[in-house]
């Protein structure tokens, strides 16, 4: 017999403990070791080297985050039986095992309409299957089905431990102290109310800094303008290694990435197909996509070559960000320039620069609230108790234009 009760040495949170033989299976499941070979914040470390970061430890400190909860809140008095709180744990153990390569980045790119939450959701039933139902109660958090609602709530929710993990954790191995929270604070005050998650009223200045670190992490690492233009540039050598394939030419690549270059798929077309489109996915990892664009550096196919051999070697596209759309004018000169410097097609020169828009949601006033819970019991939305932050703020969604595109010199 082999002992499962492991202790794991995290560099953000300390001493993890494995709590139970069936959590520990679940971490030596290969959907789980798969995302030891995806990064956590996909290509922020062209910015911040030390960025380097697995969603597997991520999965690892946010579950940490749920036993420690889950410990809060029965030693409150509230109801958390053995098979639920399993059943928590598993859901937030679980809850990224449906991201792609490089996490966010390649989302679309590979499959149309993709939701990796759906996809999640599909391997945990596979999980389930293979373990005979051991996760009907995680399934039944994940979804949102279980009767205590507060339990959903700490797996996914505007104050749930997957945040709190990744900004603890993205703020550390990035080096921005701005992201620095108390998380510990806030869980110790967590509670319940009406079946829903709240906070004690003496955690509501946690809760603001939990708000505010979240806004500056988004502008300063997540939607920082240089990772940014490279998140665009290596979707750019996707779609197009995928034309490509669609139109019969043969590139390297691994069977999993060649699966999704040659089938033009939605995530529809995964739901459908599942057992067949599921195999080829957890397949994937960012060693795929990197290994493929080394080799694509050095494909007869101008674009291909030219952004792949650019990625490679750091020559990112160059990015402006405006509070207002970009002239036509300069769209067109752009467009113009690439196709007289390469003598390529309209359609081909697209490929070498791109529109965007971004957006910067501290805290959706229309999604499920962060509620403060008063001693009198009242319980009030934080966005109304909060004497610090005002309500526009909290509601106001911050967009911004850019416009990246390659350098030719």
């Amino acid at each position: 017999m082999s002992n499962k009760r492991k202790i794991i040495n995290d560099p953000v949170l300390g001493f993890i403990n494995i709590p139970s033989d069936f959590i520990f299976d679940l971490i030596e499941h290969p959907y789980i070791q798969r995302l030891t070979r995806i990064k956590q914040l996909g290509l922020s470390s062209v910015v911040y080297p030390g960025a380097q970061h697995s969603r597997f430890l991520h999965s690892l400190g946010a579950m940490h985050l749920m036993n420690e909860a889950i410990t809060q809140l029965r030693s409150k008095g509230f109801d958390i039986s053995k098979d639920e709180a399993e059943g928590a744990l598993a859901a937030i153990l679980l809850h990224d095992i449906g991201h792609g390569p490089f996490s966010h980045t390649l989302e679309h790119a590979l499959i149309s309409n993709f939701e990796h939450e759906k996809t999640s959701l599909m391997l945990i039933e596979n999980i389930n299957r293979e373990t005979g139902g051991k996760l009907d109660t995680a399934i039944a958090i994940f979804t949102d089905r279980h009767p205590k609602k507060f339990l959903h709530q700490l797996v996914s929710s505007q104050l749930d431990m997957d945040r709190l993990d990744y900004l603890i954790r993205d703020c550390f191995f990035s080096g921005v102290s701005e992201g620095t929270i108390g998380a510990e604070r806030i869980i110790k005050m967590l509670t319940v109310s009406n079946n829903c998650l709240a906070v004690e009223a003496k955690g509501i200045y946690s809760v603001e800094n939990f708000l505010i670190a979240r806004r500056l992490m988004y502008w300063q690492v997540y939607l920082h303008k240089t990772a940014l233009a490279a998140e665009r540039m290596l979707i750019n050598i996707i779609t197009r290694a995928k034309e490509l394939s669609l139109l019969g030419e043969q590139l390297f690549a691994s069977p999993a990435l060649l699966f999704f270059l040659r089938n033009n798929l939605s995530g529809a077309d995964i739901a459908a197909n599942r057992e067949q489109a599921l195999e080829h996915f957890i397949a994937l990892d960012d060693s795929d996509i990197i290994s493929a664009v080394k080799v694509w550096a050095s494909h007869t196919d101008t674009v291909l070559a030219t952004l792949s051999k650019a990625f490679i070697n750091r020559r990112l596209f160059k990015i402006e960000i405006d509070e207002h759309n970009f002239e036509r004018k300069k769209i067109e000169g752009l467009q113009k320039k690439y196709r007289q410097h390469f003598n390529i097609s309209a359609a081909e020169a697209h490929y070498f620069f791109y529109e965007g828009i971004i957006h910067n949601d501290t805290y959706n006033p229309s999604a499920e609230n962060i509620h403060i819970l008063y001693n009198n019991g009242t319980v009030r939305n934080i966005s109304e108790a909060s004497d610090m932050l005002n309500t526009q703020m909290f509601s106001a969604r911050s967009t911004k234009y850019f416009l990246c595109y390659h350098k030719l010199c």
